[in-house]
């Protein structure tokens, strides 16, 4: 039996595009759907060929083996593994010292047992457009960043850093000591994200899909942050969440001209 192919495959006309055109070198081989036309596919296939990457035209159950259960659109690409970095290095580049932190006042995104890979493609999108600095996963209980959560964000987990950690709850101390201040998300939070000063380092927690944070990464954060609710729902989608918070975060930084990313 051939051996797999070891990588991240990423799925859909534009995140293989953005992929391609970022030129960073990490897409193996591209994959498109035999009998597929147009101006989209030839465009691909030109990037593709610019950058000496090959391109196979294979039948559409082929494509549906290589990202079951994802919407191919009847392109998919392999990229490079996803390589995690070390959060020390991570936050080193991000800001090397604590004055630096106060200074460029970064925010992070630190997801709590995120299950899904499309609540996790959507999270990710949200943290690149929103400017997020990088995001913080724990090694165990965590959906991988695979061709869903690639699709789901439109391309965009590729292009921010991410550390991966044994236990979350043991790096939140290590981020205080940075300078950041710690926020999870809430619904009975005693803070209001309206009421909330985003104008400083701001590590953000998400907690899982179902159960929200887990007790000790709860107790582990300065501030509770709810968004209050008008209307008869009880709580938001993980990813809909964050992205409220993730920009009210940014609407102050981009009030003060202070990105927030390197």
């Amino acid at each position: 039996m051939k051996k797999p192919q070891e990588g991240t495959y990423i799925a859909g006309r534009n995140p293989v595009r953005e992929a391609l055109e970022r030129g960073e070198g990490n897409i193996e081989k591209v994959w498109l759907q035999k009998g597929l036309g147009g101006g989209a596919v030839h465009a691909l296939r030109r990037l593709a060929s610019a950058q000496g990457v090959p391109v196979q035209f294979v039948p559409q159950e082929r494509l549906a083996r290589l990202v079951s259960g994802v919407n191919h659109q009847g392109v998919v690409a392999l990229a490079g593994r996803v390589t995690y970095l070390e959060v020390e290095e991570m936050l080193h580049r991000i800001a090397a010292d604590p004055d630096e932190v106060r200074a460029r006042k970064p925010v992070l995104l630190v997801l709590d047992q995120i299950e899904d890979p499309y609540n996790l493609g959507a999270l990710l999108r949200s943290a690149v457009a929103a400017g997020v600095a990088g995001v913080i996963v724990p090694a165990r209980n965590m959906a991988p960043v695979n061709a869903a959560a690639i699709k789901t964000s439109a391309g965009t987990a590729l292009r921010i850093p991410i550390a991966r950690v044994p236990k979350l709850v043991d790096v939140m101390e290590q981020l205080k000591e940075r300078g950041y201040w710690v926020a999870g998300a809430a619904g009975d939070g005693e803070t209001s994200v309206w009421e909330m000063d985003w104008d400083r380092a701001v590590a953000l927690v998400i907690g899982n899909e179902e159960r929200g944070l887990s007790p000790r990464m709860a107790d582990a954060c300065d501030f509770r942050v709810a968004i209050p609710m008008r209307g008869p729902a009880e709580s938001l989608n993980a990813s809909v969440a964050a992205g409220i918070l993730l920009f009210a975060a940014a609407r102050v930084r981009s009030n003060t001209g202070d990105a927030g990313s390197p």
